[in-house]
């Protein structure tokens, strides 16, 4: 099941305090990437992150969840409706984050 855009306006209002975040949509689900590096996104109308240390140790007890079949587990962020924690959770995941992969052209 796709997820809905209302969804994603929603996750992206809850970010807003935070500059540069930015979506792209992929196969019916969103890619979240906060100053270009990729950080979750919204599957099956879930916010998931990566699954890092950063983010574990702000949610140890969010669980791990497949965001579509043969994709690596990511955690579920169940607190959505406190935006004060989601920009916490992104700031703080941003530097272990892995830069972008150059595209060659």
């Amino acid at each position: 099941m796709p997820s809905t855009k209302n969804y994603l306006e929603f996750v992206l209002g809850q970010l807003s305090e935070l500059n540069e975040i930015s979506c792209r949509k992929m196969m019916g689900e969103y890619m979240l990437y906060y100053r270009g590096k990729y950080f979750g996104g919204i599957f099956d109308n879930r916010f998931l992150v990566k699954n890092i240390s950063s983010a574990r140790k702000l949610m140890p007890s969010a669980p791990l969840e497949l965001p579509y079949e043969g994709a690596k587990e990511m955690l579920l962020v169940d607190n959505v409706d406190d935006r004060e924690f989601l920009s916490e959770l992104v700031e703080e995941m941003y530097e272990e984050l892995p830069e972008p992969k150059n595209k060659k052209r």
